[in-house]
């Protein structure tokens, strides 16, 4: 089910009693589970509407509201970074519609994270390294997953063979992605909570600063390296090493040599687990994508494996006429030297320099009582 800003906004009346909605624009969001508005109310105040497509959508909504509740006072103001408070939720028949107060600044595109300067550089990795800092009672609390290194490797061993299953996935992407891990040393790492859904449309930056970090529906204890996939896919290794290295300077853990690899490995193996959910879904449009992405990663890797066999055999030529011994091959590893375009879940598409679509005062305000009583639960919550 698709609902436009209006339509959200009538939705948002119901949900917080008072609010009488005089603007309304879109939000960006995860475009595959989720429609998203920004209303602006009659005393000026701002609130970001998220509505659900289907169950499984709404479960994480759920979700998230018991991660907010468990983030307490005191947690949060240890965080370097504004989290989202809960104003009120509708419940229509099986989904729930959240209402969150509005959080100071914008959603920014990769490049333009990437061209925000050492500042912003310094927040993304602090931002990282506070996220990975927090005591794992917060997961407990909420009742979310928890695995060990062990058994995250094994979870994404039953993803691979379920991606396997649709016949879908080409070939040297499965054996790329069966090598990496499968290579036990590179899963040696030490389970932190993780954000789960890191990415740039989940950040708002506001003068070169990161104000808050939204969209806690996927909140578990794992490997630490999902939550820098979406800056491995962004191809620009100056700004990953930058921010990479003020995560580790603010983290003050023992430097994990494998952690961008792992990245590498999530951001590609994303576009199977997008495969695997359109199907899931039977939305043919987004099996295709999924399908054309996997395709593009393939042709991508097969010519970076065809240069390296060619400067290989250029390598053990100039050793033979040279007399010298030639260097063993490495084994094929799982790096960020092939570009990497994560699916619309992970990464929505932007328009390029795009400036944000503002509200628009054209809005009628709608009585709760049409949205009709039917199946309609209303609750809300004081805001923290």
């Amino acid at each position: 089910m698709r609902r436009t800003p209006m339509e959200l906004a009538a939705l948002a009346t119901a949900a917080v009693p008072g609010l009488e909605p005089v603007a309304v624009g879109p939000s960006p969001d995860d475009a595959t589970d989720f429609d998203s508005a920004l209303i602006e109310g009659a005393d000026r105040r701002r609130w970001r509407v998220r509505s659900p497509r289907g169950a499984e959508a709404s479960a994480r909504l759920e979700t998230e509201m018991l991660v907010l509740r468990a983030f307490g006072p005191a947690v949060r103001a240890e965080l370097p970074f504004q989290m989202p408070a809960i104003a009120g939720t509708v419940r229509m028949g099986e989904l729930t519609t959240c209402v969150y107060t509005h959080l100071a600044g914008t959603v920014r595109e990769l490049g333009e994270l990437a061209a925000g300067g050492p500042r912003l550089v310094s927040d993304l990795g602090a931002a990282l390294a506070a996220i990975h800092a927090l005591p794992a009672e917060l997961v407990d609390r909420a009742d979310l997953p928890a695995y060990t290194a062990n058994e995250f490797r094994q979870r994404r061993l039953n993803e691979l063979d379920q991606a396997a299953t649709t016949g879908k996935i080409p070939p040297v992407l499965l054996r790329r992605w069966e090598n990496a891990l499968e290579d036990v040393s590179m899963w040696r790492f030490n389970p932190t909570v993780v954000h789960g859904d890191l990415h740039e449309d989940n950040l708002l930056v506001d003068d070169g600063r990161v104000t808050a970090v939204t969209g806690w529906t996927d909140l578990r204890v794992g490997d630490p390296a999902d939550d820098l996939a979406w800056l491995v896919a962004s191809n620009e290794p100056d700004f990953v090493d930058a921010v990479v290295a003020a995560y580790h300077e603010a983290r003050k853990e023992p430097v994990d040599p494998h952690l961008l690899r792992r990245a590498a490995l999530a951001a590609e193996f994303a576009l199977a687990q997008y495969l695997v959910k359109a199907l899931m879904l039977h939305d043919s449009q987004a099996a295709a994508d999924g399908e054309d992405m996997l395709r593009q990663l393939a042709a991508d890797i097969e010519e970076q494996e065809a240069e390296d066999r060619a400067a290989e055999s250029s390598a053990e030529t100039a050793g033979a006429s040279t007399g010298e011994p030639s260097r063993a091959a490495e084994p094929e590893a799982v790096t960020s030297a092939v570009p990497i375009v994560l699916p619309p879940s992970v990464e929505p598409s932007h328009e390029p320099h795009a400036e944000p679509e503002p509200l628009t005062d054209a809005l009628p305000v709608v009585d709760p009582a049409d949205l009709g009583d039917s199946g309609t639960e209303v609750r809300s919550e004081p805001t923290r």
